[in-house]
């Protein structure tokens, strides 16, 4: 005789703030986020409570608490998508989904170096431009920069870098980005991860 799944019990308060500190716990998060899944708990499980669900209340008070924070977040997600080679707009589109204010989205925004840097390993990590051996023909320039956008990054950077002929010229783009500044240093003779993909 097949089992009959037994309806969840319906949410009350404590429930609720219990399901939300559960998920802090467990996620680097916003209050928009911790706000969706709550609302997304409450149509699964259903309300019981004298007073209808506070939700806003409860991720306002989790925010003044510090289990929340959203200028956290923004920058830790920004930086790991730098990190993966994705430009600007892709930073910024991935913090709007997560609900990530205007004013906190263009503090973290990526600065020309950042944004070069990021371009760069992309470039680097796909063999596009002068490290792609040998050097890509017109449709496969073409090709990698609409890679390079569909990433995020500007028209410019895209055709800067897949346009070069020689390593020297990204160096000393990336030099004049970067203002010289040594700590974010890009090393362009350093081999590809394994699993990188061969010039496309």
């Amino acid at each position: 005789m097949p089992r009959t799944l037994r309806k969840p019990s319906p949410l009350t308060p404590a429930k609720l703030e219990e399901m939300a500190l559960a998920y802090v716990a467990r996620f680097a998060t916003t209050r928009a986020k911790l706000e969706a899944y709550l609302a997304r708990k409450l149509r699964e499980r259903g309300w019981e409570g004298d007073r209808a669900p506070d939700v806003e209340g409860l991720s306002r008070r989790f925010a003044e608490a510090g289990y929340v924070d959203d200028a956290a977040f923004a920058r830790m997600k920004s930086e790991s998508l730098l990190r993966r080679g994705y430009g600007g707009r892709r930073v910024g589109e991935a913090l709007r989904a997560a609900g990530v204010e205007e004013d906190v989205r263009t503090e973290v925004a990526p600065d020309a170096a950042q944004a070069s840097r990021a371009a760069l390993m992309l470039a680097k990590r796909r063999r596009f431009g002068p490290w792609c051996d040998p050097l890509p023909d017109r449709p496969q320039r073409e090709k990698q920069i609409a890679a390079m956008l569909r990433a995020g990054h500007t028209l410019d950077n895209a055709r800067r870098i897949v346009e070069a002929t020689e390593m020297a010229t990204v160096e000393a783009w990336f030099d004049s980005a970067l203002g010289f500044d040594s700590a974010l240093g890009f090393d362009s003779e350093a081999a590809p991860s394994m699993g990188d993909d061969i010039c496309e």
